[in-house]
């Protein structure tokens, strides 16, 4: 197995003197922001939909450690839900949010309603193309497009410095990397390392949705991905193979349903034939009702396949 952040490494930041804010409104969120920068402060955002658990915990503690006036939005957004998703039954625990926030050293929280984000029918969609026709795009159409929409009005609202994404979402990683670079906005993007709970599922806010039994059969997910990335440390280089050992070690999994499996060039998503210096495994799978999702990304590979 590869490389992971262990959620028993994780730990609490250093409260700040001051109270954490809790905004609602745009207005109160830009002035908030426009007193850090007064003070000289760099403004950092983690950008979630809430649920927060220890991904996105490790996503403020780095963005925290960097130092600055840390924001955090908590907004569910509608439209990168398809027809069909889990956009009502979706966790909105934000007492708990909250107090995670808060617990992080968190400066301030945007949880704004969804009409204060979209007070009318939108008329205006952010698409990238290309990146976002593959693997989960592929599954649920429409969805980067409402990613890459919020993200951009939340990057516009907040005006950050750096944004924070977590490396579990590869796929959205990539897609805001390019969208950011082709609308040249002012942000830098920072990828935080994918965390997994101690079975080595990968951290999510749907991992609530497993019963026992699925959460057992879910394993075949990570055990795939990380063996595949174990093959090419070892100096595997046919980018089929490794794609036909992931595919049919979860096909063969009980009670696990395959969406798909990719091996791509982590910032380009083209699928290769031969795997060079850097290279993303990823995978989807249905255990249940639930989507799942998890990859493993390499990168300053030599030629013997070690990192």
């Amino acid at each position: 197995m590869g490389p992971f952040t262990p959620v028993g490494r994780l730990r609490p930041a250093a409260r700040p003197e001051t109270a954490m804010i809790v905004a609602e409104r745009i207005p109160e969120v830009r002035r908030q922001v426009d007193e850090a920068r007064q003070r000289e402060e760099t403004v950092r955002l983690v950008p979630t939909m809430g649920a927060l658990h220890a991904g996105h915990r490790s996503l403020i503690q780095t963005a925290r450690r960097d130092g600055g006036f840390v924001v955090v939005s908590l907004f569910v957004n509608p439209t990168q839900f398809g027809p069909g998703e889990d956009l009502a039954r979706y966790p909105r625990p934000i007492e708990d949010d909250l107090a995670a926030c808060e617990d992080e050293g968190v400066d301030l929280v945007f949880h704004p309603p969804t009409e204060e984000m979209y007070p009318d029918e939108p008329k205006t969609t952010v698409h990238v193309a290309d990146l976002t026709g593959g693997l989960c795009g592929a599954q649920r159409p429409g969805h980067f497009d409402g990613v890459c929409t919020v993200v951009t009005k939340l990057l516009g609202i907040v005006r950050p410095d750096a944004a924070y994404f977590g490396e579990k979402d590869a796929q959205q990683l990539a897609v805001v990397r390019r969208m950011v670079a082709d609308l040249n906005l002012p942000v830098r993007i920072r990828a935080c390392p994918l965390v997994r709970d101690a079975d080595t599922l990968a951290t999510s806010s749907r991992n609530r949705y497993l019963s026992d039994q699925e959460r057992s059969r879910a394993l075949a997910l990570p055990k795939a991905v990380l063996e595949a990335g174990g093959r090419i440390r070892a100096g595997e280089r046919d980018a089929a193979a490794v794609e036909r050992r992931v595919r049919k070690a979860l096909e063969a999994a009980d009670g696990v349903e395959l969406e798909y499996v990719a091996v791509v060039d982590p910032d380009t998503l083209a699928p290769l034939e031969t795997i060079g210096q850097q290279v993303l495994v990823a995978a989807a799978v249905r255990v249940g009702q639930t989507r799942l999702i998890d990859n493993c990304l390499l990168r300053n590979l030599d030629d013997r396949g070690e990192a």
